[in-house]
């Protein structure tokens, strides 16, 4: 009957070590993953392999109390009250990584934004095509520092979204700001040097830079955020070494099982 018990054990520590696994590994899938389907997919399957731990957790300790394993059960409970603290972290880390917030900026910055962008360049143009021969110069060189200025918020955005440090996004966005106004005196300055048929082209870009200005708002608000980059953070810091942790504690529990002999030692 103990023998029974006994390989019933082993079984279950092994099956441990399988299901944790699996959970580790899933986690990470779900951190690393580039749709909000795909992380949100890996991040159940975590969930449901973390479930079959505590399950086997729950058969292993009723089995140990009943061959008197003492030294075992402890061991067991360790194990728990790591997997307890990495469950909770995991959570957390999971939480982060389906939101995707860095990557819902990535593909605001690379479309959306990148079309409003274009089309302030394109309505810009239009608009000062039919500048008097007298205005050309000045406008010419207007109109590519307000495009210029667009641009530059462009080129801050990737920066922001991968900045995982609050102060040096501030700083990005302090750039960002001063660009804009650049933008928009550049184009207060080019009002009275375009002809009034020119005005309804004018006022487009205007509605196009400011579309521009409320999507990199966005874009700014997602990175803040950070969910990927945060997540990302604590799967390769604190989960790394609180994995390697419980990995051991199962280690020395099934190390322990396999000692156990046919009558085993109380």
């Amino acid at each position: 009957m103990d023998f029974s018990r006994l390989v019933d054990a082993r079984q279950l520590a092994s099956d441990l070590l399988v299901q944790f696994t699996k959970s580790v590994d899933a986690g990470n899938r779900a951190v690393m993953a580039d749709t909000d389907e795909a992380s949100t997919a890996f991040a159940h399957e975590a969930q449901q392999a973390s479930e079959a731990v505590s399950k086997d957790i729950d058969s292993l300790a009723k089995i140990l109390r009943e061959l008197e394993y003492s030294t075992e059960s402890e061991m067991l409970a360790e194990f728990t009250t790591r997997f307890d603290e990495y469950r909770k972290l995991d959570q957390s880390i999971l939480e982060l990584a389906v939101e995707n917030t860095n990557l819902k900026a990535q593909r605001l910055s690379f479309g959306p934004a990148q079309e409003a962008a274009d089309a302030f360049r394109d309505a810009l143009q239009s608009a000062t095509a039919k500048a008097p021969p007298k205005n050309a110069l000045g406008v010419q060189a207007l109109v590519a520092e307000a495009v210029a200025a667009v641009r530059e918020m462009q080129v801050l955005q990737a920066p922001h979204i991968a900045e995982s440090d609050e102060a040096a996004m501030t700083r990005l966005e302090q750039k960002a700001k001063e660009a804009e106004g650049l933008a928009r005196r550049g184009l207060d300055a080019l009002a009275p040097l375009v002809p009034p048929i020119a005005k309804a082209q004018l006022d487009g870009s205007r509605a196009a830079l400011d579309k521009f200005v409320d999507l990199n708002g966005q874009i700014v608000a997602l990175s803040r955020r950070n969910s990927n980059v945060r997540s990302l953070a604590l799967s390769l810091g604190q989960k790394r070494m609180l994995t390697a942790t419980c990995e051991d504690s199962l280690g020395a529990l099934q190390d322990a099982l396999a000692k156990r002999g046919f009558t085993g030692t109380r």
